[in-house]
């Protein structure tokens, strides 16, 4: 049985509609991304043009763009952006879950993406901690902490419904540890930065 790709579909989401992007603020602080992207669909051809057009002003002209194939049905070799042509490749021990581009001008801008299905609210969560200035985090460890929010929610909601209906009572909320002060600790201040 073989089966085919329509992405005519995919391209008639997609026209002229810029890139959902969100970038680090310009600062020194270095991450181990540069962002997050949340293409609309799984179609390079169809989002990799906007997308290279969203980061011409900051990052120049990007010319070459590496993924994991696990996400990506289809892999063009090239595709046609704004008065130029990008380079697609892949590698699979790149992280599924991230976007390399390749820019003469700049360098590189590593960007977190984001599944086009997710819904807005967890998009959101996604695009905010990929542009914290100075992350640590990696691409997969975001996704991952994202999907086990998303399973600690939907079991801890299922739990304090099955406790109320057999005639107990919600569970009285306890304090975060990190609510308390500590007794002996003192702030340092940060260089830089003016103490309050």
């Amino acid at each position: 049985m073989t089966s085919t790709l329509d992405r005519t579909a995919n391209r008639a989401l997609t026209p002229g509609l810029p890139a959902r992007l969100t970038l680090t603020p310009e600062t020194t602080l270095a991450g181990r991304l540069d962002g997050a992207w949340w293409p609309r669909s799984r179609d390079l051809t169809a989002e990799l043009p906007a997308l290279a057009d969203a980061l011409k002003a900051r990052w120049g002209r990007i010319t070459r763009v590496l993924v994991n194939p696990e996400h990506w049905p289809v892999i063009p070799h090239k595709v046609a952006a704004t008065g130029h042509v990008l380079h697609v490749g892949w590698f699979t021990e790149q992280d599924p879950d991230k976007v390399i581009l390749l820019s003469y001008t700049t360098g590189r801008c590593d960007l977190l993406v984001i599944p086009p299905e997710a819904e807005p609210a967890c998009a959101a969560r996604l695009m905010t901690a990929a542009a914290l200035p100075g992350s640590v985090l990696t691409a997969g460890s975001l996704m991952s902490g994202e999907a086990a929010a998303n399973r600690r929610t939907r079991e801890g909601g299922s739990s304090e419904d099955a406790w109320d209906t057999d005639g107990g009572a919600a569970p009285t909320p306890r304090p975060h540890p990190a609510a308390h002060p500590v007794v002996g600790a003192r702030m340092i201040p940060l260089p830089g930065r003016t103490g309050r």
